[in-house]
């Protein structure tokens, strides 16, 4: 069935095909149809033996496993792939345009395929090409952009007013055949225009930043298409070259034919691409050995002129087209290029050229916005700040393609950076409108998934993983080798910083391993047998803590357990970003802590302990003003002793239901475990001394027996009065008052239950219940208080218990600054590594929580600086408004770099920031580029505009870009 519906459809199509003007093309196109017919054929046949593969598919299926099954459909997957995407190549290949195989998104699947197929399509390789005046390319080339160039000289054999024929002879010695009054031009790709193009606008802008040149807008050159013919004419060994009338604009063909008019001095022109050299040999290699003098094939190729002469007179030909007002028309829009059928660059089109009112493309080039496609401002801020790195700019304008690493597994076989790098060109293209990043966000999913939808993101997150995957396709180490880490064994550090660097170069070599990453000295420091181990690591960024300098208050109930101390409510004040042994210690100070004491902090909601901080490093910056707090003074334990929890709770009406039921009221209360295991005795004795303080006196007590003559009556005939009021006679003759009904705490006094999944009631003379505790919990004893001891303990103070923080109406907050020095001394301070991060000792033979220093050792051209603003914990997410103080012009590292000896400047200058607005439930992220000498834009989604320099250091500033001077 299969097979005869793709037979069908193939017949209906080559049907149709007969039914055109046949000529010698409709012939091959026949050819090309018969060819993709049978292989449509032949994928019928293998696709109906697979099918008999499976007679009974649902009892296959039953007899694999879910495992097996998936890799037989990888399997299936990749055999249909495999058999379908030639015919499908083969089939559609002549429907699409040349542009789609000869995208720069697919050079790899061309050579991957059989050569002769794709020959025929090689000139759609081409990249956009550019004649400039070669005076103008000389001042505005570097060093990096020269290379081999093949000279021209260009005749002019045009017998008729509506077509320019060109014929482009090689010469074997360039500089012996070139005249003085000769008019030469260069032949570059658009990658080195642009390039060129930016030089040419840096100089120009730093002219009048500095004021030392009046700058002027008249220099500005000229740009416009002009569509020609080309093919290779092997009788004359030359290139010949056709300009029609009617194919280009009346304006821009007359200009042409000035050009190219060689009457008067002879044309030159400097091939720096590489095409021309190309169409030789792509042409020769279609010929037939027999046939030397055929022509080659026409191919079209759209020419971006600028900066030409209007005229021919006498100058050597190096002025500027000065009479604009004749190019305006109406021709504009799509033209072929190359046989692509993209967009010009806006500033083609006849009414928009670099005179008159695209002097402003010129010097706003580079300064194009990127449309936000929902929720992708971090990634906009991200790629601008990138998009303006002066060297990294320069590579991707450049032939980076020949760097691409197709065989890397961990990169994306070339995509990531080709869609990177033709977005860049994009944002420097003179004037163009704000671009819509879609094929770059749908590249950078495919390597980062995370990436993938429109949910907000961090732009350093997207960096780091945006300059990994570049680094991947780039790397230039095709087959990495290994090298096994050798100990310093007493060398110098120069030396195995070097060892270091030199195996991390053989494994990771491309242009952001040139620009973007330094190394750092690492030392880890045993506490135990102070073993030391130093290595060199790379690193892309620097990740600086902030610190804080801003106090913040905290108030906290402090609650004894000897049975005598009175509650007490402490205020304190540490450092707003502290950690919990800052607080601890501020009220071990406070309450006089003595050395056999220790203090436990416990979070209380709803009458019971919700989290216990027992990590001295624990941020207090995830305790809320909201929160209360209650610090348990107790005896250290020199034996290992569970804590266990009592809670309290009374009998309190139900509203509106008419009855009444057990709720919990007041603050937790702090024992040991070894304290009560004995039982029911044990929990009574300890649950009194704890509750003594809040013991009411004497005249309280019998004020309130005085509202109950029966329990008044029973308290006068008691002579035990005095001692049975005080809780600590109770709490030492427990034994005979708690089974008497005399006393005032007799047995119903207090219901004691063990809680855990289920609840236990503890009973008098009997060992402790078993009851099941969750993993993580506490062990608790509920305890039911009559009416009796509610109205003889002081349950007002038991409830009291305050925030940590109530704020004034209308108070401000003083804004709190810290200097990026202190940033980095934070960050390069020593500290013990976290209890997850232990670090095996080989000394030891076992994880240790050693002491790590970090240093700066090599420092990179381009240093990434990231502000951490952001905190998260388990419960928490916190954003820092700190302002940090940085440095714009000059940036000292000095002090900071451990390698001495450095030979390489420690200075840096600001060149980019990236920003983030608001909190993290909805903020925003735009960029601040430094753009020339002293000028500054904003870049915000599709709007950019200049800002004063005064204005880029905000609280918002998240990831600061240097570059080294």
């Amino acid at each position: 069935m299969i097979k005869e519906k793709g037979a069908t459809r193939c017949k209906q199509r080559i049907k149709k095909c007969d039914c055109l003007k046949r000529d010698d093309d409709d012939v091959a196109f026949d050819v090309a149809k018969k060819r993709d017919f049978y292989s449509m054929t032949r994928l019928s046949e293998r696709l109906v033996r697979l099918r008999g593969l499976f007679p009974k598919p649902t009892r296959f299926l039953a007899l694999v496993s879910l495992s097996y099954l998936l890799h037989l459909c990888k399997f299936l997957a990749r055999f249909l792939l495999s058999q379908i995407l030639p015919a499908m190549d083969n089939l559609f290949s002549d429907y699409f345009s040349d542009d789609f195989d000869s995208s720069p998104y697919r050079p790899h699947r061309r050579f991957l395929q059989d050569q002769d197929h794709h020959r025929d399509r090689d000139f759609a390789a081409l990249e956009r090409l550019y004649l400039l005046p070669y005076t103008w390319w000389l001042e505005a080339e570097n060093e990096g952009d020269r290379g081999d160039a093949v000279l021209y000289t260009v005749s002019c054999n045009s017998d008729s007013d509506s077509e320019i024929l060109l014929h482009l002879r090689k010469e074997e010695e360039p500089h012996n055949n070139i005249g003085v009054s000769a008019r030469q031009y260069a032949l570059v790709p658009e990658g080195l225009w642009l390039r060129a193009l930016k030089r040419y606008n840096d100089f120009n802008n730093a002219v009048k930043d500095f004021g030392s040149i009046p700058y002027e807008e008249e220099s500005l050159p000229d740009l416009f298409p002009l569509q020609v013919k080309i093919f290779v004419s092997w009788e004359t060994s030359s290139l010949v070259a056709k300009i029609s009338q009617k194919e280009n604009v009346a304006d821009f063909y007359d200009k042409a034919c000035d050009i190219f008019n060689s009457t008067y001095n002879p044309v030159h022109i400097w091939d720096f691409s590489g095409q021309t050299t190309q169409f030789f040999l792509n042409d020769k290699s279609r010929l037939p050995n027999d046939s030397p003098g055929q022509l080659g094939k026409e191919v079209v190729l759209e020419l971006q002129v600028h900066g030409l002469p209007d005229s021919v007179g006498g100058n050597g030909g190096n002025e500027m087209i000065l009479d604009r007002s004749q190019t305006e028309c109406s021709h504009s829009g799509s033209v072929i290029m190359n046989g692509s059928t993209d967009n010009v660059i806006p500033c083609i089109s006849a009414t928009n050229h670099f005179r008159g009112s695209s002097c402003r493309a010129i010097q706003s080039l580079g300064l194009t916005g990127l449309q936000n496609l929902g929720n992708t401002c971090f990634m906009n801020s991200a790629i601008q700040c990138l998009a303006h790195t002066p060297k990294l700019v320069d590579f991707f304008l450049g032939d980076y393609c020949k760097e691409i690493n197709y065989e890397n597994p961990l990169g994306m076989n070339g995509e990531l950076a080709l869609a990177f790098g033709d977005l860049l060109r994009k944002l420097w293209v003179p004037g163009a409108a704000p671009i819509a990043p879609r094929t770059f966000k749908m590249k950078l999913a495919n390597f980062a998934p995370q990436f993938s939808g429109y949910s907000q993101h961090d732009s350093q997150e997207l960096l780091a993983f945006l300059l990994d995957g570049l680094h991947e396709d780039l790397n230039r180490v095709k087959r990495k080798p290994y090298h096994e880490v050798k100990d310093a064994d007493g060398r110098p550090d120069e030396e195995v910083a070097e060892e270091y660097w030199r195996n991390h170069l053989a494994r990771n070599d491309s242009i952001v391993v040139d620009l973007c990453q330094g190394q750092f000295r690492s030392t880890l420091v045993c506490p135990i047998c102070k073993k030391v181990s130093i290595t060199f690591d790379p690193f892309m960024y620097l990740s600086l803590p902030l610190p804080s300098t801003t106090i913040r208050t905290m108030t906290l109930t402090v609650i004894s357990t000897d049975g005598i101390t009175s509650p007490s409510t402490i205020t304190v004040t540490v450092p707003e970003s502290g950690t919990l042994k800052d607080l601890i210690g501020a009220l071990s100070t406070s309450c006089s802590l003595r050395d056999d004491e220790t203090l436990l902090v416990a979070e209380i909601y709803r009458n019971k302990i919700f989290r216990v901080f027992e990590d001295p490093s624990d941020l207090l910056v995830e305790i809320r003003d909201q929160d209360k707090l209650v610090a348990y003074r107790m005896q250290k334990c020199n034996e290992p002793s569970p804590l266990v929890v009592f809670l309290h709770e009374r009998l309190a009406e139900n509203f509106g239901k008419e009855r009444f039921e057990n709720r919990l009221f007041g603050i937790p209360l702090v024992t040991r475990w070894s304290s009560i295991s004995c039982g029911y005795d044990d929990v009574q004795k300890e649950f009194l001394k704890l509750i003594n303080p809040f013991l009411m006196r004497t005249e309280d007590v019998l004020h309130e027996y005085d509202k109950n003559d029966g329990v008044n009556k029973r308290v006068s005939e008691d002579d035990e009065l005095g001692d049975a009021t005080n809780s600590a006679a109770i709490g030492n003759d427990a034994d005979s008052n708690s089974g008497t009904e005399d006393g005032i705490h007799s047995s119903t006094a207090f219901e004691f239950y063990l809680q855990g999944i289920e609840r236990a009631k503890i009973i008098v003379k009997k060992p402790l219940p078993q009851v099941t505790t969750l993993p993580g919990k506490l062990p608790v004893v509920v305890v039911l208080w009559s009416d009796k001891m509610l109205k003889m303990y002081d349950t007002y103070l038991l409830d009291s218990l305050p925030e940590v923080f109530k704020p004034q109406l209308f108070a401000k907050r003083m804004q709190e600054s810290v200097s990026i020095y202190k940033c980095l001394e934070a960050f390069l301070k020593e500290e013990p590594l976290g209890p997850e991060d232990m670090w095996y000792c080989p000394h030891c033979k076992e994880p240790q929580q050693a002491y790590k220093k970090l240093d700066l050792w090599r420092l990179p051209e381009i240093l990434v600086v990231h502000l951490k603003r952001f905190s998260y914990s388990r419960y928490f997410k916190n954003k820092l408004e700190t302002f940090v103080d940085f440095p714009i012009n000059d940036l000292d590292l000095s002090t900071y770099v451990a390698h001495g000896n450095s030979q390489s400047s420690n200075r840096y200058v600001l060149y980019a920031i990236s920003c983030h607005y608001g909190g993290l439930g909805g903020g925003h992220y735009t960029a601040f580029v430094r753009y020339g000498y002293d000028k500054w834009y904003d870049f915000d989604d599709s709007r950019v505009e200049s800002v004063s320099e005064d204005m880029i250091k905000t609280p918002a500033a998240y990831v600061l870009f240097y570059r080294k001077i």
